[in-house]
């Protein structure tokens, strides 16, 4: 039988549970992009709770995306000085961390937000540059890991659908063509840093021309080829469907057992679990070993401390979106019900 708080191997990595805590985007850093107490605070608490592993919230590739007012970003003076002060952190407690990367539009000075056939070569060549200088802050900072966003609504997760990416070029038109900029992103980060590479994928996307689960199947099985570690499968705009409406159906349980069986390396669930009972059924029910979990640590980052000590926990999110729809990574319920006490 297996159990949410199993010690295990993850790679080369030993967590001490299976579950991957995934943030949305940081709110609580300084305008000008410094860490603040609070943040640190956060993480704390996340390690020290039982985690087996952390992905940290969103870092914007680049200072005006769509999120970066809102996200962590890279593009500070003190960032790798700050960072490995967090990782030290986080390393104090024997949980390893992957710095999330990603970015939703390309713009250049004269020209915003570019649709994928109209990137040049040399702008593909820039994004590329751009990643991979990006982990190598990362390696330096001190991260295990990096998760690069291929899912979602994420500016590669576009790149590599049909339904977005109408290239005639040897970027454009089949399964590996598509995939081509991220395969070799990847070969360089792996040649030149100590990064485990994760990638965030989309199981489906819904669409009519888009990414269907057997394509899906075939980009896990090239993205395992050309060195990458894990995967992590998501879906598009996941927490807006994993409500209270929709909590207990998770359509990602069954393509996520499918990719099992067509790679070798660990694969993660990711989004709509609420309960010890039911990841644990999950556990015992399916090929899947890890699950991921977002807002829940936005309601409480200490809670998987309370499931050991219960031993059937439920989470104290009410799936309502709260702290997605805002521009905050918040749960204001929560903290709502603290203040009237």
């Amino acid at each position: 039988m297996k159990d949410l708080f199993d010690l295990c191997r993850f790679g080369d990595l030993k967590l001490n549970s299976r579950i991957v805590r995934t943030g949305l985007w940081e709110s609580e850093r300084e305008t000008s992009g410094n860490l603040t107490p609070e943040i640190y605070n956060r993480y704390e608490h996340i390690a020290a709770s039982g985690v087996g592993l952390i992905i940290t919230e969103l870092i914007s590739l680049y200072p005006r995306d769509a999120f970066s007012k809102y996200s962590h970003t890279m593009h500070y003076t003190q960032f790798v000085r700050e960072a490995k002060d967090l990782t030290d952190l986080v390393h104090v407690y024997g949980v390893p961390i992957f710095a999330q990367l990603g970015f939703v539009k390309y713009n250049k000075p004269a020209e915003h937000n570019l649709n994928i056939e109209d990137l040049s070569i040399d702008d593909i060549r820039k994004i590329q540059t751009d990643m991979v200088i990006a982990a190598q802050k990362i390696d330096y900072a001190g991260f295990d890991g990096i998760q690069i966003g291929l899912g979602n609504y994420y500016f590669l997760s576009r790149f590599i659908n049909p339904n977005f990416n109408s290239r005639t070029d040897k970027y454009g038109g089949s399964t590996f063509n598509r995939l081509r900029i991220v395969l070799e992103i990847i070969k360089v980060i792996k040649d030149n840093t100590k990064l485990h590479v994760n990638c965030r994928l989309n199981a489906f996307d819904g669409s009519k021309n888009g990414m269907t689960l057997d394509e899906t199947v075939e980009v896990a099985k090239l993205l395992e080829k050309y060195g990458v570690d894990s995967i992590q499968i998501t879906r598009p705009r996941s927490p807006q469907f994993f409500t209270r409406e929709n909590k207990q159906d998770n359509p990602l349980i069954e393509a996520t057992d499918r990719i099992i069986d067509n790679v070798s390396i660990p694969v993660i669930l990711g989004g709509g679990s609420t309960s010890q009972k039911q990841i644990n059924d999950i556990l015992n029910n399916s090929k899947i070993d890890f699950i991921s979990m977002q807002r829940p640590f936005v309601a409480d980052p200490s809670f998987l401390v309370d499931w050991q000590i219960e031993g059937n926990g439920t989470t104290k999110c009410k799936a309502c979106n709260n702290c997605y729809w805002k521009k905050t990574s918040t749960c204001f319920i929560n903290r709502s019900a603290t203040l009237n006490l």
